[in-house]
C-alpha cells in the first residue's frame, strides 16, 4: 500500500488549499539540476507561488481547453491510495511494476519517479529518475489510475560495484501537467513536481534482479 502519511484529524486544515512553492525553492540545500539537457538555469528562474490547480502551463492558451479541477485542499489531499505489485521476470533481468490508484486528484496528469540508494547519498548524490519511459498516467474523473512499468536489473544484489538499487517509488502530481522525459520535473520537489504518494519505508530489500 503506497500512502504519504497516516490520515489523522486536520480539523480546520482539512480545508487548506495547497499551494506551489515559489521559485527559487524556498531554503533549498539539493543543488542538483533536476533536468540538465532541457533546463540548465533552472535554479536562477523567479516565480510566485500559485494554487496547485492553477500552476501555470507554459504556451497554454484558453482555446486549448485545460480540463478545469477544483482547488486542491489538504484533506482531499490525504484520501490518496494506491497499491503496488512487483514480478521479478524469469531470466531475473527485469522486474515488472504493477500500480492501481484511487482517490488522487481528478482529470490529471501524474509520474511516477523511482527513488534509488545513491539518491540520498550525501557526499554525491544521484539525480533522481522516472520509473520507467513513459512515466505517466491521468487520472478519471473519480481519481483512479493504473500504471505499469518494467525496469532493468532494478534490485542488483548489495555491494555490487555501480550497484544503485530501487529502494522506493513516489507518485508526483505534475501541477504544470507536463511530463520531461529522463527528468522528472524541471525545478524540485514543490516547484513542479509534487510528492503525492510513496511506500511509508524503504522497501524491496528482499528482492534481487540480475543483469544480462
Amino acid at each position: 500500500m503506497l500512502s504519504w502519511i497516516d490520515q489523522e484529524k486536520l480539523g480546520a486544515l482539512a480545508s487548506e488549499v495547497l499551494f506551489t512553492l515559489p521559485l527559487p525553492i524556498p531554503a533549498n540545500n539539493y543543488k542538483m539540476l533536476f533536468a540538465p539537457e532541457q533546463r540548465p538555469g533552472a535554479n536562477l528562474e523567479s516565480r510566485p507561488s500559485f494554487p496547485l490547480h492553477e500552476a501555470p502551463i507554459p504556451d497554454f492558451r484558453a482555446a486549448d481547453g485545460r480540463r478545469e479541477i477544483k482547488p486542491i485542499t489538504l484533506g482531499d489531499w490525504m484520501q490518496a491510495r494506491g497499491d503496488l505489485e512487483i514480478t521479478i521476470d524469469e531470466d531475473g533481468s527485469s522486474a515488472l511494476f504493477e500500480f492501481s490508484f484511487s482517490s488522487l486528484v481528478p482529470n490529471s496528469l501524474y509520474t511516477v519517479m523511482s527513488l534509488r540508494q545513491l539518491d540520498l547519498h550525501p557526499g554525491g548524490a544521484s539525480r533522481p529518475g522516472p520509473l520507467g519511459i513513459p512515466n505517466v498516467f491521468i487520472t478519471d474523473v473519480d481519481g483512479n489510475a493504473t500504471f505499469w512499468a518494467r525496469l532493468p536489473d532494478p534490485f542488483p544484489e548489495p555491494g555490487t560495484a555501480g550497484a544503485n538499487r530501487v529502494i522506493n517509488v513516489i507518485v508526483l502530481y505534475m501541477s504544470a501537467q507536463m511530463s520531461h522525459g529522463g527528468a522528472i520535473g524541471l525545478y524540485g520537489l514543490g516547484g513542479d513536481i509534487h510528492a503525492h504518494l510513496k511506500l511509508k519505508e524503504m522497501a524491496f530489500s528482499d528482492l534481487r534482479t540480475k543483469s544480462v
